[in-house]
């Protein structure tokens, strides 16, 4: 394999697993240590404002609705979503946040924040740009392989 593409590789799981780790440590020394990582995306996926279907967040986070049911229950039990029935349809079943949900999610979107702040202070405004542009088309190509294997 050419050095550079190994190099890149090695680069991209090494910050992937960083990062992971920097977040499950945050969680765990944070308000919050009795979520996890996943069920604070899940958090995240509900979103702040009104409430989404459970299709709707079974969908955004690319898993069953039984995974996602058990996750929701157990976020309930926390104190974090809460479910109701639609009034049009009895079927549809909507999530929301409560206030500790809300809470939850501002402060790991500040610890998000935060986190690339800091990253950011080494980086001249050029540099920003260039790392900017090579992360949008990474995104891009990842997206576009992920939807080619579904």
């Amino acid at each position: 394999m050419n050095e550079k593409l190994k190099k890149i590789n090695d680069l991209l799981v090494e910050i992937y697993e960083d990062v992971i780790h920097i977040e499950e440590d945050a969680i765990k020394k944070g308000a919050f240590s009795d979520l996890s990582i996943t069920e604070i995306h899940t958090i995240e996926a509900v979103g702040l404002y009104g409430s989404k279907t459970m299709s709707e967040i079974a969908s955004a986070l690319d898993i069953t609705m039984g995974t996602l049911t058990i996750a929701v229950d157990k976020l309930i039990r926390k104190g974090y979503m809460e479910r109701s029935r639609s009034a049009s349809d009895r079927r549809i079943v909507n999530v929301s946040l409560t206030r500790r949900g809300k809470l939850a999610y501002r402060i790991h979107e500040k610890f998000h924040m935060d986190m690339v702040k800091a990253i950011m202070t080494d980086f001249t405004p050029e540099e920003e740009e260039v790392l900017l542009t090579a992360l949008d088309k990474l995104n891009k190509h990842l997206k576009d392989i992920y939807l080619n294997q579904k």
